[in-house]
């Protein structure tokens, strides 16, 4: 028999192993857990998903956060905003230097704030409503961080969730829109308004299962030199993760209590257990 009469393999590659695991982990979680396996190798479709996860979370990162339609979108609401930014000059300095995001620009160019008798009272019925005397005054921030992606669909419907639980105890400022920023970039914009907590919105590092997770960072007191123990966090805001009404009654939670004891920080870790599920 010659070479060329020899039967010929019509499957074109190791059988597929399928996990043998008495649970389906897949469908608990979206990390890459019991993949399925060809020889040695996972399969050509998960390699390939990882593949698009990887690109997925590269464009997260070097994402433009959009900042004339969140202008827009804040002003069809009633909010007044403002856009600031880092004094990183374009995303390869930002990524390079993170100190640069910590610091707001001081060119002439930059934009400046308004004065303590511009802030915008908010009540849960009506913004024009008068605030009760001494308010504590709440500066939000949307800044784009690792993650544009994430601002541009998650941080207007947690503001949408999150402003009808402020009642008229606080008093905004203007929402900060914050372009190349760190989170401590928070802490210059909440001093420069006066403000007396600052709730930031920020995109998170993109994972390869999450290229647009949202975190909110709270600050009480915010000044330079702020370290990360002396805020709260709550992270994971998405579609696929911690859902919008959650994440505000957290944020709500975390801003209230960090009024009535003065700080915000570890001393309010593991004390939101009525929010567990």
């Amino acid at each position: 028999m010659s070479g060329s009469d020899h039967p010929v393999s019509t499957t074109g590659s190791a059988p597929i192993a399928r996990s043998n695991s008495p649970l389906d982990l897949g469908a608990l979680t979206s990390a890459r857990v019991a993949l399925d396996r060809t020889g040695s190798s996972i399969t050509t479709r998960h390699a390939l998903e990882f593949l698009l996860a990887h690109a997925q979370a590269r464009d997260a990162v070097h994402a433009v956060l959009a900042i004339p339609s969140l202008l827009h979108a804040l002003q069809r609401r009633n909010l007044t905003a403002l856009a600031v930014r880092s004094a990183a000059a374009n995303r390869t300095e930002y990524l390079r230097r993170p100190d640069l995001g910590r610091n707001l620009a001081t060119n002439p160019g930059a934009p400046s704030f308004p004065a303590s008798s511009d802030r915008v009272g908010y009540s849960r019925d009506a913004r024009t409503a008068s605030p009760p005397p001494d308010p504590a005054t709440l500066s939000i921030i949307l800044a784009d961080g690792l993650s544009a992606l994430a601002i541009e669909r998650h941080a207007l419907p947690l503001l949408d969730a999150l402003l009808p639980l402020l009642d008229n105890t606080w008093q905004l400022t203007p929402i900060v829109i914050a372009e190349q920023a760190r989170v401590a970039l928070g802490d210059q914009i909440g001093e420069a308004l006066r403000a007396d907590a600052t709730i930031m919105l920020i995109g998170e590092r993109p994972g390869l299962s999450s290229p647009d997770s949202l975190g909110a960072y709270i600050t009480w007191s915010p000044r330079p030199g702020r370290t990360d123990a002396e805020r709260n966090c709550v992270s994971n805001i998405r579609t696929e993760g911690l859902d919008y009404a959650s994440a505000a009654r957290k944020i709500t939670w975390y801003i209230t209590e960090g009024r009535r004891l003065g700080l915000t920080g570890v001393s309010l870790r593991g004390s939101d257990t009525a929010l567990l599920p």
